[in-house]
């Protein structure tokens, strides 16, 4: 493990606080950023970005584990952004949760501000190590 500026190891607790702080003060900047600038919500940005990356379907049981949430949480979310036309959903062998036309609109439109927000919030203040040793960590964890 590596040491601080101070020279010690810090605590597993310091270390899962100062991860806690660095991630929720990158979201809510890259949020602050892109999501609400274009009207929607983290969720409702979180879900389009997951769609669009997959090529614009994904069973709503993958979606939901994706992300972490659980089948009323995802439900809820999904009617939200049905009815403001982004997504649809199609029963049939499980439900397939596919962006619509104007769900893809606003994926596009909204996709420069938001890599310029991460890099701007993120990438850009770490060295070409740091990204990469992130980047091995984050897919070990």
């Amino acid at each position: 493990m590596s040491t601080s500026i101070d020279g010690a190891v810090p605590e597993p607790v310091e270390l899962w606080t100062a991860f806690k702080r660095a991630h929720e003060l990158v979201r809510a900047r890259v949020v602050a950023d892109t999501a609400e600038a274009a009207g929607l919500s983290e969720p409702d940005l979180t879900i389009l970005v997951n769609l669009d990356k997959a090529g614009g379907a994904l069973r709503q049981s993958e979606l939901a584990a994706s992300l972490g949430w659980d089948r009323t949480r995802i439900s809820h979310q999904l009617t939200r952004m049905g009815k403001r036309g982004l997504v649809a959903r199609e029963r049939g062998d499980g439900v397939t949760v596919t962006l619509t036309d104007a769900g893809r609109r606003t994926v596009a439109a909204v996709h420069p501000g938001l890599e310029a927000a991460v890099r701007r919030h993120f990438t850009d203040r770490l060295s070409a190590a740091e990204i990469e040793t992130l980047s091995s960590l984050f897919r070990r964890l």
